[in-house]
This record gives structure tokens, C-alpha cells and sequence, in this order.
């Protein structure tokens, strides 16, 4: 069981790990702000500026979403705006967080306008201006990876992994450390540590066979290949070199 756990949060990871507010198709936004007495309609504005984004605006009760994001909440990403206000200005926080309660993005937003009825509006209008254009990318139904739980036999035999998740893990090692590979789809996998829900890295594929987009612990992007049962990571450095990290199947 706390191997299942393990896999689940370790892809959730995975597909969170450097996202931003435009990676994402769905935001959800509540019906009312909860740090504010009257929110002087901006759940209504910040909607209507996300769906000019091309965001699907969905609402903060989860019981009206679609069945396919009640599954996989994690394809949506959630939206907050934080009363910020000091004695002279009316100022705003907007917020966006994941499934895991990770924020991705957060902008402040400050206005000029004395009043509360257009102060907050303009604010909001401040803090948004930094949220891109939606333009999501492929979303992996979480749920699937992963098989539900099931009694234990009376043999006490351990609760088996999916054929998934157990076929597509694989020990590997550069000599320093160990990592198992998880292959998420055809198309991606990650390396990460056998006790840590983040990626070491993530692999996304190429046009061309064997090599792969890869985005590393630290949020920097690279190149990677697998090439005679091994995986070569480019790691690049702060003087523009770069330094090949091999890693081994254990």
C-alpha cells in the first residue's frame, strides 16, 4: 500500500513540477473571496477575464464539475484574490494553486482609485495583467495509473502495484545516487529518489526515437537520451558548459 501511495504522489509531482497558470485549460474560481466582507463583484470580473484568456471558468463547489475533472482535479487549478489593502491604497493578491496546494503563480495588484467599488476592481485588473494566455498542455488522468484499494487476502500476501506502475519501474544509478524510473505513458517517464514524491527529473519525448525534453529538480530544462540501457542526462552549468550525467539499470 505505501508503495502505491509512493507512485501516486511521486507522478502527481511529476505533473505539477514547474507548471504555470497557462499550462492549465480549467481554473476554478469561488463564489466568494473569503477575505473580504463584500468582494465589490470581483469573483464575476476575475471570470470573465480568465474566459478572455481562454481558461474554462469552473466553480469552487467541485460537485458541478465535469466527471473527468471530479476524477482528476488535478487538471484544474485554483484561483484566489487575497485582500491586501493598506491605509492608502487598495491593493489585492491574486493566487493561483494546484491540487496539492502549491502556489504557481501569485500577483499583486495595486490601485490608485480611493474607492472600495472601483479601488478593488482596478487592482484586480493590476494583478491579472501578468496571468499568459491559456495554452494547456496534455493533462494524464492520474487515476488510471494507479489501482484502488482492495482488501488483503487472508494469506496477509502484500496488496499488489498495478501492471503499470510495477512494470514500469526500473532501478537506475549514476554510481552516487539511485533512482527508480517510472513510466508514466508512452510518452513519459521520471527518475526520482525511492523515498521522495519529487522527480529528479522529468522526461517528455522528441520527435526523434530516444531523445527527450527533460525539466530537472531545479526547474532548469534540458536534454536527455536512452541509449543502450542507459539514460544520459545534459546537465547545464552556471559557466554555459554542460556535463553528462549517465545513469546505469541496477
Amino acid at each position: 500500500m505505501k508503495k502505491i501511495i509512493l507512485i501516486t504522489a511521486t507522478i502527481c509531482s511529476a505533473l505539477t513540477f514547474g507548471q504555470k497558470v497557462s499550462d492549465f485549460r480549467y481554473v476554478s474560481v469561488p463564489q466568494k473571496f473569503q477575505t473580504f466582507k463584500n468582494s465589490f463583484g470581483l469573483e464575476g470580473l476575475l471570470s470573465k477575464i480568465l474566459k478572455g484568456k481562454k481558461y474554462v471558468v469552473l466553480s469552487g463547489d467541485q460537485n458541478s464539475w465535469p466527471a473527468e475533472l471530479k476524477a482528476n482535479p488535478c487538471q484544474v487549478i485554483n484561483a484566489d484574490v487575497i485582500n491586501d489593502k493598506s491605509l492608502l491604497r487598495n491593493k489585492v493578491i491574486l493566487a493561483f494553486k494546484d491540487c496539492n496546494g502549491k502556489t504557481v503563480l501569485e500577483s499583486k495588484g495595486t490601485s490608485m482609485i480611493k474607492e472600495f467599488e472601483e479601488g478593488f476592481p482596478d487592482a484586480l485588473q493590476q494583478a491579472v495583467k501578468t496571468v499568459a494566455v491559456s495554452n494547456p498542455v496534455e493533462q494524464i488522468n492520474i487515476v488510471s495509473n494507479v489501482q484502488s484499494e482492495k482488501p488483503v487476502a487472508a494469506n496477509n500476501v502484500s496488496e499488489p502495484v498495478t501492471a503499470s506502475a510495477s512494470s514500469g519501474t526500473v532501478k537506475y544509478t549514476n554510481g552516487k545516487i539511485s533512482l527508480q524510473k517510472i513510466q508514466i505513458d508512452d510518452s513519459q517517464f521520471i527518475l526520482a529518489e525511492p523515498n521522495s514524491s519529487i522527480p529528479y527529473a522529468t522526461f517528455k519525448a522528441t520527435t526523434k526515437t530516444d531523445v527527450f525534453r527533460v525539466k530537472l529538480q531545479n526547474g532548469s530544462s534540458t536534454i536527455g537520451y536512452v541509449e543502450n540501457g542507459t539514460i544520459t542526462i545534459e546537465i547545464p552549468k552556471e559557466n554555459g558548459d554542460v556535463v553528462k550525467e549517465v545513469f546505469i539499470q541496477k
